[in-house]
């Protein structure tokens, strides 16, 4: 079960998550909790794939600022640099950044289901 106690442990602000959903833990709560299964990682992989970086890009933009209400701050900060790359279209090797990214979703992943 997500804890705001495991939430800290990972890295992310809840005080100031908290604060954006006025202090209700439960939504916060629900709120992470859904970002494990966020379309937008899996479709920004696939863009990126696909070569269509200015998709890619506003997939990325879209979780950077999920992430950034929620203040999930270690995937925040990943996603925060791939969208950058992707706004300038940089033809790069974003297969590290991914794996970076989809490492901090599974262990997000694995805080909630435990």
């Amino acid at each position: 079960m997500l804890t705001i106690e495991k939430l800290n442990e990972y890295g992310a602000n809840t005080k100031e998550g908290l604060a954006r959903c006025m202090g209700n833990e439960t939504l916060y709560l629900r709120l992470v909790t859904s970002l494990t299964a966020q379309p937008d990682f899996d479709r920004m992989r696939e863009q990126i794939a696909d070569h269509d970086l200015a998709s890619a890009f506003e997939s990325a933009h879209a979780m950077k600022g999920v992430l950034a209400n929620l203040s999930i701050t270690p995937l925040y900060e990943k996603v925060c640099e791939i969208t950058e790359l992707l706004r300038s279209r940089e033809e790069t090797d974003y297969q590290p950044l991914l794996e970076e990214i989809d490492t901090l979703r599974k262990t997000l992943k694995e805080l909630v289901e435990n």
